[in-house]
């Protein structure tokens, strides 16, 4: 049991209802601030290049508790396939090549060149984000949404080739979790048209 003195001392968590409040303000004034701007190439880099200069713990830190049905939560996604796309953009673009023609999408809406290579993905990851803050949120959101499909089809069938039992089982969830945040993409590009993505 802790003392009365050191409990007091602990630093507690931030009260989730400013967290979200924090959350939503931060992503509407981001948006909006990049549409006013957006003929400003210099200032769509720098939001484009958020996590680059702020890092990701730190938006981490306001967005990524918020639901995918929210903008912030929205963002998050793409922010994190920006940094996926960055981490690992060889694998990514071996299993878009796998998947860009069993998905269910058109490789037309995910955005990516034939055949796409390295930086293809990466490259689209930037448009994807510059798409968010050019006007065209939904759009932006389809597209990462298209993206997350082909790549979730081509990490299905790369599981269908792995003899190994525990990685085709790792890459078989990691292929259900991709279609589960395309789906929330999705959902959250439908919200945005019906203008109830807040």
């Amino acid at each position: 049991m802790l003392d009365a003195q050191t409990a007091e001392r602990i630093v507690g968590d931030v009260d989730p209802a400013l967290r979200s409040q924090a959350a939503h303000t931060t992503a509407a004034v981001l948006v909006q601030r990049g549409r006013a701007g957006s003929e400003d190439p210099a200032l769509l880099a720098r939001l484009v290049a958020l996590v680059d200069t702020e890092g990701l713990d730190t938006i981490a830190e306001l967005w990524a508790q918020s639901p995918p049905t929210t903008l912030p939560g929205a963002l998050w996604r793409l922010y994190l396939m920006r940094e996926w796309v960055r981490a690992d953009p060889i694998t990514i673009a071996e299993r878009f090549t796998l998947g860009r023609h069993r998905a269910e999408v058109a490789g037309v809406i995910a955005g990516v060149v034939e055949p796409p290579g390295p930086a293809d993905v990466a490259d689209l990851a930037d448009a994807v984000l510059a798409g968010i803050y050019e006007g065209d949120l939904d759009v932006a959101l389809d597209r990462a949404a298209a993206f997350f499909r082909v790549v979730a089809t081509g990490s299905a069938l790369d599981a269908d080739w792995v003899s190994d039992d525990d990685l085709a089982g790792a890459l078989t969830r990691r292929a259900s979790a991709l279609l589960r945040t395309a789906e929330e993409l999705e959902g959250a590009a439908e919200l945005w048209r019906a203008g109830r993505l807040d």
